[in-house]
């Protein structure tokens, strides 16, 4: 089990503001729950002999937290989940930039934001399900998931949702604000439900024929495969997936990503780690623990991704697609998305 975290917070904030950053520790901030990440850390501290202390909490949580603990925050690295996230702590002047080479020369530069200020270390693409029994022309691409031919058939979630909102603002990014309002409004129409669930719930949709076509994260849909998941693994097989606008811009990602803190207090530590999540060893976790696809280029993949195959990812820089998150909260509210 994960320290407390109120108590762990009080403790690092006193040592922070009464003595010098401590050698060998990392205090890390991260909004992933998933427990195959222990051996990211623990990998870590046998390879470098430093600690790793850690608070665990929501994104926007965590990063209020930071925002209110100013200069004085004990905040070395900041680990989370989408580039919506990403950009909003950047935005919020909680981040720094890193120089790094090493950071550089391996995450490709869609997955970094411009200023350096965050980096992507593992990807989640959001690609089309479907119904094979039913569906026999599939959406080909986000654009098709507005088709009319498809009324009454799409789950998906709701405009509160990250992923929804960045993949919203990446349709902003590529076609223009005009062309992404009727999509949305095409999409509202074709709902077969009001949003719901999350992206495990979408899927179980078409499992329990409320729908026949979903949109959802492969990391969902691959731990079906790696393992049992309730209402999904068992009819598994009847589900097709479609990694849409492979002759176009490609699928769209969004990721997990971390940034060194603005006060970090122990900023070269905060680098290494950076710097390990970059590695091959920590890649192939990212992989094999959660179902991720790498951020680094060549590092195999785990045999549940590799089931669903490889695609060809939008390459569209990340940090352009977040500057267009505030656009597409507007159009979901426009339109009607719940």
């Amino acid at each position: 089990m994960l320290k407390s975290s109120t108590i762990l917070a009080s403790a690092l904030t006193a040592a922070v503001a009464t003595t010098a950053a401590a050698e060998g520790e990392l205090n890390l901030y991260s909004s992933r729950h998933y427990d195959t990440d222990e051996r990211l850390y623990s990998d870590f501290e046998d390879a470098t002999g430093i600690t790793i202390n850690r608070i665990e909490g929501k994104a926007d949580e965590l990063i209020a937290r930071m925002e209110a603990e100013g200069v004085n925050s004990p905040a070395d690295v900041l680990l989370t989940v989408d580039t919506s996230r990403l950009a909003r702590a950047k935005n919020a002047g909680i981040l720094q930039a890193t120089d790094s080479d090493t950071l550089e020369a391996r995450v490709p530069a869609y997955l970094q934001d411009v200023d350096n200020q965050w980096f992507g270390f593992s990807q989640r693409a959001r690609i089309i399900f479907y119904d094979k029994a039913d569906v026999t022309n599939p959406p080909r691409t986000y654009l098709d998931l507005a088709d009319p031919q498809y009324k009454g058939q799409v789950c998906i979630r709701s405009s509160t949702n990250t992923y929804n909102q960045t993949l919203l603002a990446s349709i902003v990014t590529h076609h223009g604000a005009e062309t992404a309002t009727k999509w949305a409004e095409g999409v509202v129409a074709n709902m077969a439900r009001a949003p719901q669930g999350g992206d495990t719930d979408q899927m179980r949709g078409i499992v329990s024929g409320e729908c026949e076509i979903s949109v959802a994260n492969t990391y969902y849909f691959a731990r079906s495969i790696r393992k049992d998941v309730k209402g999904l693994s068992a009819e598994r097989d009847m589900i097709g997936w479609i990694f849409p606008a492979q002759d176009a811009e490609g699928a769209h990602v969004n990721l997990s990503g971390a940034g060194v803190a603005a006060h970090a207090p122990n900023k070269d530590n905060a680098v290494k780690f950076l710097e390990y999540l970059a590695s091959d060893q920590a890649q192939q976790y990212f992989s094999a623990g959660n179902d991720e696809y790498p951020a680094v280029p060549g590092v195999a993949l785990s045999p549940s991704i590799a089931a669903l195959g490889m695609f060809k990812p939008d390459d569209v820089s990340l940090a352009e697609v977040a500057g267009n998150i505030p656009e597409a909260q507007k159009i979901f509210n426009q339109v009607g998305w719940e």
